[in-house]
């Protein structure tokens, strides 16, 4: 194997981590499913390292890397909010701003055309304090801390950072839509 690939495998086996983390977390084994969200997040951080560092990068990581992160993050939402360790509300405001920059980026190529996509400061902001909440969401299901309090101004964070994130994609896409537009 040409080790241009890793960061690739890690990102499918960040995405095959998913199954066996929601399996997990629904049958109450906090622990291990703990372990195992901290070990994808590890994944996360080291692919983007070793593509990064060693220049490994490709068209198809790009499109891997953000997939296995939006799959672990809301596969993790959604189940978190399932057996009331979160806030349904929560998953569904995260879930809506996904559907929503997804049905975005599909407008934009279906109106006006091919683009390249790259995340914000803020999206990757939102991804850190998403990732976070998660992680302590289990810590505290796994430990008896982090306190409530601490989980739930995370979680107000994770909200507002989740709409600034929505909100500012709508507003870029627009705009590009307009300057495209006027282009055209």
């Amino acid at each position: 194997m040409n080790p241009r690939h890793i960061p690739n495998l890690l990102c499918i086996l960040r995405m095959v981590a998913v199954i066996p983390l929601v399996w997990l977390l629904l049958d109450g084994a906090y622990q291990y499913a703990l372990a195992l969200f901290f070990l994808a997040g590890f994944t996360d951080g080291l692919d983007g390292f070793l593509a990064k560092r060693f220049d490994w990068r490709s068209h198809l990581g790009g499109i891997l890397d953000p997939l296995a992160d939006k799959l672990l993050l809301v596969s993790s939402f959604a189940a978190l909010a399932w057996i009331g360790l979160a806030p349904a509300w929560l998953f569904v405001v995260v879930m809506v701003r996904d559907l929503v920059i997804v049905s975005g980026a599909s407008a934009y190529r279906l109106l006006i055309g091919p683009f390249e996509a790259s995340p914000t400061l803020i999206s990757k902001i939102n991804s850190a304090v998403q990732m976070l909440y998660v992680l302590l969401v289990l810590v505290a299901a796994a430990v008896p801390f982090p306190a409530r309090a601490l989980l739930d101004a995370i979680g107000w964070l994770v909200l507002a950072t989740t709409l600034a994130s929505g909100l500012h994609y709508v507003a870029s896409w627009a705009q590009r839509a307009r300057r495209a537009r006027d282009t055209a």
